[in-house]
């Protein structure tokens, strides 16, 4: 399955981005100024942290993927030069090319770059609020929250990658460390408050029920739904899997004859393409 959604997405590789002038959609978030008391503030990785970056290039769109590989040194192009290290180059770029950085990978080979993006996952930022607190802390570091979002402090909630939840998650929901859980828990830490103040009951969002998000891929729509890599289901599963070159990669996985995960990636068409 790897392989077919390897060679789904390799087809658009050289394809060139279709930029799209189209209203946003999407809710989005910023922030004045550039400067607080922590540092530079950029974008989160989300759909929008290239806002305001130029991601295209004067070469010709060539796209070489290294597979199992960390990134190992980064250098600057005097770095490279005192390190007696050779850099690779790619077909369409000019011998004498120099770069503003250069990233070393673990297989040893060296790439120059105009910038770089290493994602590497999330580690929840807390140290700001542990000075002169008891906070109790997950086994991820997060700041541990019961199911009304409050911490073991009283009256102090948190939400988004700083939290784990203690609580028995739902069947068909687990963290991960993503801007559209951040913002449901956002969402709910205020209604939590709210009826704290307000002495009123309240009952655990539909959110907290379903692991879902939403994103945009090579140009495709992608939904996930569910527990989409089989987590918790310790093998036992089967996947049903639909496969269209150029429009669809839906992928299922099945359970007791049960869906129990929907992963979703294509253009807008798909939906129509469904009904027949």
């Amino acid at each position: 399955m790897i392989q077919e959604l390897q060679n789904f997405l390799n087809q658009n590789l050289e394809k060139d981005k279709i930029e799209s002038n189209q209203p946003l959609k999407r809710r989005k978030y910023t922030v004045d100024g550039s400067q607080t008391q922590y540092g530079h503030i950029g974008g989160a990785l989300g759909p929008d942290w290239h806002s305001g970056l130029r991601l295209s290039s004067d070469l010709k769109r060539k796209v070489t993927i290294e597979y199992q590989v960390e990134v190992k040194n980064i250098f600057s192009h005097e770095e490279l030069i005192n390190s007696g290290k050779s850099c690779c180059k790619l077909k369409e770029e000019p011998l004498d090319s120099i770069w503003p950085v250069y990233v070393e990978l673990s297989n040893n080979k060296i790439y120059g770059c105009d910038f770089i993006v290493s994602a590497t996952g999330v580690v929840p930022n807390i140290s700001v609020f542990q000075d002169g607190n008891n906070l109790r802390l997950g086994s991820d570091g997060g700041l541990m929250i019961n199911e009304s979002m409050e911490t073991s402090l009283s009256n102090v909630y948190a939400a988004g990658d700083v939290c784990s939840p203690s609580w028995e998650p739902a069947q068909h929901w687990f963290q991960m460390r993503l801007w559209t859980q951040a913002r449901h828990m956002g969402s709910y830490a205020a209604k939590c408050m709210y009826s704290s103040l307000a002495n009123e009951e309240i009952y655990m969002d539909f959110a907290f029920e379903l692991f879902s998000h939403a994103t945009k891929f090579f140009g495709y729509k992608v939904i996930i739904l569910g527990l989409f890599n089989g987590q918790k289901l310790e093998g036992k599963y089967e996947i049903l899997l639909r496969f269209t070159p150029g429009l669809e990669y839906i992928k299922c996985v099945m359970a007791d004859g049960k869906m129990q995960e929907l992963f979703s990636l294509g253009k807008q068409i798909w939906k129509k393409h469904l009904k027949t």
